[in-house]
């Protein structure tokens, strides 16, 4: 297995950004070193490694740092572009499609998942974050359905960019679900995602990255709001 010791990530297990990196790590088959960070108490590591954002992830490759995740991504793809398939598309036209998917996620999804979880005053402050998830995940239904054309992932037979961009949120996703009462990928809804969604957890390289356990990710989600996180 590539990777070893020169492959190190620092990260928060909960964090949707740290977990699409290990996700594409997983895929690329590449063995690395996992150091979970406190965020109330940053190590020097990575105080060091990031000092513009001070934030996870940071990839750590032969001492050198790599951070923002979507930028983390394209890096191992490139440096391991021989090794398991591919994260971006090789035809440029797919690849600039892909990127720009990755772009709205981070812009659409993740502003829905902080209005959501961590910005909400009020119940009708939480229902408008879920309307505008679920708008998103209308326009994700539609990329999908050209993206994948008719095979499992975004990235066609096998998880791509997209797919570890957006399936990253699937943990707070499912935290969601239980404060809600539904699924936020709504099958009647979205049926295309939500057959992507069940796709996604049940690979390989999501097991064990992709938290499942929503009592411990809803006790985590108090501990984050008493540190004031995401404001």
């Amino acid at each position: 297995m590539a990777g070893g010791n020169d492959l190190k990530v620092l990260g928060v297990w909960t964090s949707p950004f740290v977990i699409r990196v290990r996700i594409v790590l997983n895929l690329k088959g590449l063995a690395y070193e996992y150091v979970e960070e406190d965020l109330g108490n940053k190590s020097a590591l990575l105080l060091g490694s990031n000092p513009v954002h001070k934030s996870v992830p940071v990839l750590l490759h032969a001492g050198r740092a790599i951070n923002e995740s979507q930028v983390i991504l394209q890096y191992i793809d490139e440096v391991w572009a021989g090794t398991g398939p591919a994260v971006l598309p090789a035809d440029p036209y797919e690849r600039a499609v892909a990127r720009f998917w990755g772009a709205y996620i981070d812009d659409k999804v993740e502003s829905a998942w902080l209005g959501m979880l961590f910005r909400c005053a009020n119940e009708e402050e939480r229902a408008a974050a879920v309307a505008r998830a679920r708008e998103a995940l209308d326009a994700l239904e539609g990329a999908f359905r050209d993206c994948s054309r008719g095979r499992p992932f975004f990235g066609g037979d096998d998880i791509g960019f997209v797919d570890a961009v957006l399936g990253g949120y699937l943990g707070w996703f499912g935290a969601v679900g239980r404060i809600i009462g539904s699924r936020l990928i709504d099958p009647a809804r979205t049926p295309l995602l939500a057959a992507w969604e069940d796709r996604f957890r049940a690979a390989d390289v999501a097991k064990g990255v992709v938290p499942d356990d929503l009592d411990k990710m809803l006790a985590f989600l108090q501990t984050l709001r008493a540190m004031n996180y995401a404001k």
